[in-house]
C-alpha cells in the first residue's frame, strides 16, 4: 500500500484531542460527595472519546490517500503500435493550398490535423500511441502509451504553432527512439505530417535507416502542400544538384527498403483519406498491458468516519437530563 499524500500523517496526532482537552458539559456541584458515582456515565464518557479520536483518525488517514498496489492486465485486440510525427512550424497556420481561391474562410492546417487525428485516435481503442512534434528540433510528446486522454493533450500541444522552422529528420529519429522500451506486438509504423521537408545529413540518414530497418517500422508521410509548392508526384526531372527537398526526401524514404507510402493533402477531404488508408493497413493482433489502479482506501475511510460521527450523535442523544 502506498500513500499519496504522505504528509498528512503530520495531523495523526489530532486524534488524542478528545482525551486532552475537558468537556465543559456536566452539572455544577458545590460539594462532589454528595453527588453519587456513575460507572455507566464514565465508560460512556470513554466510549464517546474513543470514537471521536478514530473520527478524527479516519477523516486524516482518508486525506492521506491510501492506495493499493497496482496490477498489469494483459490485453489482446486489433491495431498497432503507432508514432505521430507533427510538424510544428508557422506554416502549419497557413489554411489548405486547394482552398486558397475558393472565396470562403478555409480551415487551416493544423486545426484540420488535430481534429482528423483526433477521430482517428478514437477510432482505435486498441492501438498504443506516441506523439512527437519537431520545429528546429525534436519536441517531445508523449511515450507510446494506450492513456487516450495522455494522448489526446500530446497531439492538441503537437498541433500548434511554433518556429518557422522544419527539421524533419530530428523529428523521425525522435519517434523511431520511442519504440526501443517497448515490446513488439502487431503493427509498428511512424506517421509523418509535414507541409515542408528538409535536407538530412549523411549521419542522420544512416541513423534513420538503421532504426527503421532494425525496429520493423512502417512510415507514412503525409505532405499537407502549401499553395506554390512542388508535387512529390511530379513527372519533370532535375539535375542532381536542383532536386526539390521534399522530392529528394521522397526518393530517400523509397531507398529505405520498408514499408513507405507518401500521400498529398490540399484539402481536410484528401487528410482524411490518407488516415483512413492508415487505418485499413495498420489493423493486426496486438497485445498490450494496461495499468490497474490498486484500490483507493479514502472513500472507505470518509464512509467510516461518518458512521462513526452518527454514532456520536445517537449516544448523545441517550443522554439523561437532570
Amino acid at each position: 500500500m502506498t500513500l499519496l499524500h504522505p504528509w498528512a500523517l503530520l495531523l495523526v496526532p489530532l486524534a488524542a484531542a478528545p482525551f486532552i482537552f475537558k468537556s465543559h458539559q456536566g452539572q455544577m456541584y458545590s460539594w462532589l460527595d454528595i453527588a453519587p458515582k456513575d460507572r455507566l456515565s464514565d465508560i460512556a464518557n470513554r466510549v464517546v472519546k474513543t470514537i471521536i479520536a478514530l473520527v478524527l483518525l479516519s477523516i486524516v488517514l482518508a486525506l492521506a490517500s491510501p492506495q493499493g498496489a497496482s496490477k498489469k492486465e494483459q490485453k489482446v485486440g486489433k491495431g498497432a503500435q503507432t508514432v505521430f510525427v507533427i510538424d510544428r512550424s508557422v506554416s502549419m497556420d497557413h489554411p489548405f493550398a486547394g482552398q486558397s481561391t475558393s472565396g470562403r474562410a478555409a480551415e487551416i492546417k493544423s486545426a484540420a490535423a488535430r481534429r482528423l487525428i483526433t477521430d482517428f485516435i478514437d477510432s482505435r481503442p486498441d492501438d498504443m500511441m506516441g506523439v512527437v512534434g519537431f520545429t528546429n528540433s525534436a519536441l517531445y510528446g508523449m511515450k507510446i502509451t494506450t492513456n487516450r486522454d495522455a494522448i489526446h493533450a500530446a497531439i492538441n500541444a503537437a498541433t500548434g504553432a511554433a518556429l518557422n522552422q522544419t527539421n524533419i529528420g530530428a523529428g523521425i529519429t525522435e519517434a523511431v527512439s520511442l519504440f526501443d522500451n517497448i515490446q513488439s506486438s502487431g503493427s509498428r509504423a511512424v506517421i509523418l505530417l509535414s507541409d515542408g521537408a528538409g535536407k538530412l545529413s549523411p549521419r542522420v540518414r544512416y541513423k534513420i535507416s538503421e532504426y527503421f530497418v532494425g525496429k520493423k517500422l512502417s512510415l507514412y508521410w503525409i505532405v499537407l502542400r502549401e499553395p506554390d509548392d512542388i508535387s512529390i508526384f511530379t513527372k519533370n526531372t532535375y539535375s542532381e544538384d536542383s532536386v526539390p527537398d521534399s522530392i529528394a526526401l521522397d526518393r530517400y524514404f523509397k531507398s529505405l527498403n520498408i514499408k513507405y507510402k507518401a500521400f498529398e493533402a490540399d484539402n481536410p477531404t484528401a487528410l482524411q483519406s490518407a488516415l483512413q488508408y492508415i487505418d485499413a493497413k495498420e489493423k493486426n493482433m496486438i497485445q498490450y498491458s494496461v495499468n490497474i489502479p490498486g484500490h483507493d482506501y479514502s472513500n472507505n475511510l470518509i464512509v467510516i468516519a461518518l458512521i462513526l460521527s452518527l454514532l456520536i450523535l445517537a449516544i448523545k442523544n441517550l443522554k439523561v437530563h437532570a
